[in-house]
């Protein structure tokens, strides 16, 4: 559902569950000259906090080694890199979406 939000908004994806040995990036896209590592994170209600307020410090020092990995390895272009994030609610009463770009300089 992320990529396809994404998509709609222009980015391209080059990777979705990029995998460097547990290390994991659910989306690796490129929006124009920069290439975007997404990490989802979906949830049925916000009663008990927002997906962002899921994402732990260590699941992003991993997702960082294994976009660096993906850039090193599989993508050896010379583009900058972003960390976006995005949280998804889906529950009866429809589906939200908040895509944070920059994300991981929330945390």
């Amino acid at each position: 559902m992320a990529m396809i939000h994404l998509e709609q908004k222009g980015y391209e994806t080059l990777a979705f569950n990029y995998t460097f040995g547990k290390y994991e990036v659910d989306l690796i896209m490129r929006d124009g000259d920069t290439v975007v590592a997404v990490e989802v994170k979906g949830r049925s209600t916000p009663d008990y906090g927002l997906p962002q307020d899921f994402l732990k410090r260590g699941q992003i020092k991993r997702i960082v080694q294994a976009t660096d990995h993906f850039m090193q390895n599989e993508y050896p272009h010379d583009h900058e890199v972003r960390f976006d994030f995005v949280g998804i609610i889906q529950n009866k009463a429809g589906t939200s979406y908040e895509h944070l770009e920059d994300a991981f300089f929330h945390f």
